[in-house]
């Protein structure tokens, strides 16, 4: 049975601090209508600076295309929003409708073509669920926020409002974000609610899910009518300055939960931007949900956008070169030194090859230095083909753009291959299984790298301790991530140093070649 929302639990929300779960933000009591809420959604976080075009084949290969009752069985208990979706279901007693649910490891522009099939693919699941016995009640959607298809600079934008078109203006569509979304006016225009991350690396998955289906089902019992009010912020946000577990970043979710207390206040999001993806929208933005009161959502939400602008030198850092993080790395003496190569961040939709940090390793002549990972499927065919112990004399790396730098000479040894496959053990995505594609690891005297065909970044040791690589005993890690690694490597961290190698993910913005930016940004202008 559903549930009524108790009007105290709305106007005196727990603050979400420290990933705890927030059982009751929005609990409506016993109730007695029965509820048939579609899910599913299409996820992609596109670099348009990578050259490589993203298709229906590389959501097939990344998490995988899902549909109806498959979602339910690969997502049930997974720390993604889906699988919070499916929670909410399980709490509230609504009926579950999945629809299609995919996701492609970052990458470049999605082809028209790709995206098409996709989303027609999602409407006409969900027409045909509207015109079956019970029809569709509402929907609730799991998108990123940076999502751009050729000739359509806001996807997400765009598929939320082919799902308005679809289900009418009276259907109430739920929205979960990433927090790098660059979001826009035709999304709030289109959706009921929006509930974006508050994490970062992104451990709340599955809870934003949660609380999503929440306000699902008090807008659908009427407990509550939610209205939305959205400002922009003009500034690129560091990403070292986004930990969500640290200063500064933390002061901000300290911020926002303060506000979710205020009476009539339902939820806050905080984007921080994904600033790889020229388009119009791209930047930092706020989103505020009330309760029925426009005026309330507005006033908040300007409130917090001036709040950010006030204190937008808390939210920038200078880039650090590798050179000077390894010279005050070694200075503070702790260990292991993990390097997070941000500027060839896989987990952004950069192509994983560059060579800097490989280059300075081994120039160095390092010991118990590995670097995590080198997209180069030539190299991990090669090792193989010679098999562990087999020596290879290989270029490695800096083959998919001149912008990642040369290719490392490599005379290395293959100490173990594998397929690919691994479990993710957490707190990110804990539950699901991954796949990095056929990958090697090799060694060239002190130096070790891990080569592999698939774009992720290493969120934890998981996948290279398949291949028999002990990361915790290493001294120097260097990582082809921002933030994310760190809900699996800052456990045994010495230090961590953030990096701007040379890649073409640079966070030195005033270098990126932008077209669409249409206003000044600090601090480049």
């Amino acid at each position: 049975m559903l549930v009524k929302v108790d009007r105290q639990v709305l106007q005196h929300h727990d603050l979400r601090m420290n990933h705890s779960p927030r059982p009751g933000r929005h609990a409506p009591q016993k109730g007695a209508l029965k509820m048939r809420i579609a899910i599913g959604g299409i996820s992609h976080e596109t670099s348009t600076f990578e050259k490589t075009p993203t298709t229906v084949a590389d959501f097939a290969a990344g998490f995988g295309l899902f549909r109806g009752a498959e979602m339910l069985e690969r997502f049930r208990g997974a720390n993604i929003c889906t699988g919070g979706f499916i929670e909410g279901a399980r709490r509230h007693g609504f009926e579950l409708v999945p629809l299609l649910w995919g996701f492609a490891y970052p990458s470049g522009l999605i082809t028209r073509a790709d995206y098409a099939t996709l989303k027609d693919e999602f409407l006409e699941r969900l027409k045909c669920e509207q015109a079956a016995q019970g029809g569709v009640d509402g929907v609730l959607l799991d998108l990123h926020g940076a999502m751009v298809v050729d000739g359509i600079d806001d996807a997400d934008g765009d598929f939320i409002a082919s799902v308005r078109e679809a289900v009418g203006l009276d259907c109430p569509i739920v929205v979960t974000f990433d927090l790098h979304g660059n979001h826009s006016l035709k999304r709030v225009e289109a959706a009921t609610a929006i509930v974006g991350f508050d994490t970062y690396p992104h451990v709340d998955m599955a809870e934003r899910g949660g609380e999503a289906a929440d306000l699902m089902v008090a807008t659908l019992n009427g407990t509550i009518q939610p209205v939305m009010a959205f400002r922009n912020v003009p500034l690129f946000w560091s990403a070292p300055c986004q930990i969500t577990d640290h200063p500064p970043m933390n002061e901000v979710i300290e911020f926002v939960h303060a506000l979710e207390k205020r009476p009539g206040i339902l939820s806050v999001t905080v984007a921080t931007g994904f600033p790889w993806a020229d388009v119009p929208n791209m930047g930092v933005s706020v989103i505020v949900v009330a309760d029925g009161n426009q005026s309330l959502a507005a006033n908040t939400a300007e409130e917090l956008a001036n709040w950010i602008w006030e204190r937008r030198e808390r939210w920038h850092r200078e880039p650090l070169d590798v050179s000077e993080a390894l010279r005050q790395g070694e200075a503070q003496g702790r260990f292991p030194i993990i390097l997070a190569d941000h500027a060839d961040n896989t987990g952004g939709g950069a192509p994983g090859d560059s060579t800097e940090i490989l280059h300075t390793f081994l120039e160095r002549r390092l010991r118990d230095a590995v670097v995590l990972y080198i997209v180069d499927p030539d190299v991990a065919d090669r090792a193989h083909a010679v098999g562990p112990g087999g020596v290879l004399d290989i270029d490695v790396g800096g083959k998919s753009d001149p912008i990642q730098g040369p290719p490392a000479r490599m005379h290395a040894v293959v100490r173990a291959v594998s397929d690919g496959d691994f479990t993710y053990d957490g707190p990110m995505y804990a539950g699901l299984t991954g796949n990095m594609g056929r990958s090697a690891w090799l060694q060239q005297q002190g130096v070790h790298v891990v080569v592999v065909t698939a774009h992720e970044q290493p969120l934890g040791p998981a996948f290279a301790r398949t291949l028999g690589l002990d990361c915790e005993s290493m001294r120097y890690i260097a990582v082809k991530s921002a933030v994310h690694f760190r809900s699996g490597f800052e456990r045994f961290a010495g230090s961590i140093f953030n990096v701007d190698a040379r890649a073409i993910h640079t966070h030195d913005f005033k270098a990126l070649p932008y077209r669409q930016r249409r206003q000044p940004m600090f601090p480049v202008d």
